[in-house]
């Protein structure tokens, strides 16, 4: 009982730590303004559900989930421009809300985080588009959020993703044995030293998925500002591409 308590007990701390008063507050930010797509709700384990901006497109290629860095929200940034343009281009895109810290919070923080919580909102994701009949999809995440996903990853044998595209991630690959298909690695010319100086460590890492790639976009610094349009060809490209 004892042993019971203590694991409940290390369960509940991610959570606990999580502000979901910030991330209301986002909701109510985003959702009212929201022009391309509709908000959405998904189900977390117990109670709780989180916010996901469904764009749909008739008819599909395929579809994308796509996951955000540190304390922001589903439409910000690249991630907002992304859902818009990869669903212009024939794939339904499903941004969702992942967990949030106090704005002064390091990014170090963050860690506690990836599980359960991020793990549970990207399988959360993924099930909400297989339940809508999108069975060719897409996990895309950008800077923290390919953390995410890391975890993701190596707690989910069964992935259902065609393949994982990674945006400026922020360390090293996890484990990739649970990789379905493919993974394209990108960055920005100007980004981020960390993820600059790793590419190689990277490139090793992906030695031994087929089909995986590496792209470097020109011009480009950690959050794709003005290079969008360039971005989005060069994911189209590699996704036409997957089986």
């Amino acid at each position: 009982m004892r042993l019971l308590a203590c694991a409940l007990f290390a369960l509940a701390l991610p959570a606990a730590a999580q502000d979901f008063e910030r991330e209301k507050r986002w909701a109510a930010e985003v959702v009212p303004a929201l022009v391309v797509g509709d908000a959405v709700r998904l189900r977390l384990p117990g109670t709780r559900d989180f916010l996901g901006l469904w764009t749909e497109a008739k008819p599909a290629r395929g579809a994308v989930l796509l996951v955000h860095g540190s304390g922001v929200h589903p439409d910000f940034g690249v991630i907002g421009a992304l859902r818009v343009s990869l669903s212009d281009a024939g794939y339904s895109t499903l941004s969702i809300q992942m967990p949030v810290l106090a704005a002064d919070a390091p990014a170090a923080d963050y860690e506690k985080l990836f599980v359960p919580e991020a793990l549970w909102r990207i399988r959360a994701g993924a099930q909400w588009l297989q339940d809508r009949g999108q069975l060719k999809t897409f996990l895309l995440c950008h800077s923290l959020g390919c953390r995410m996903a890391n975890a993701y990853y190596a707690e989910t044998p069964e992935a259902p993703f065609a393949a994982w595209l990674v945006l400026g991630i922020t360390g090293p690959f996890g484990k990739l044995g649970n990789l379905r298909g493919p993974v394209f690695d990108v960055w920005g010319e100007r980004d981020f030293p960390s993820v600059l100086r790793d590419d190689w460590r990277r490139r090793l890492a992906l030695n031994g998925v087929p089909g995986s790639e590496q792209k470097v976009i020109a011009g480009a610094d950690h959050f794709f500002a003005g290079r969008e349009r360039e971005l989005t060809a060069a994911l189209l490209e590699f996704m036409a591409r997957v089986p």
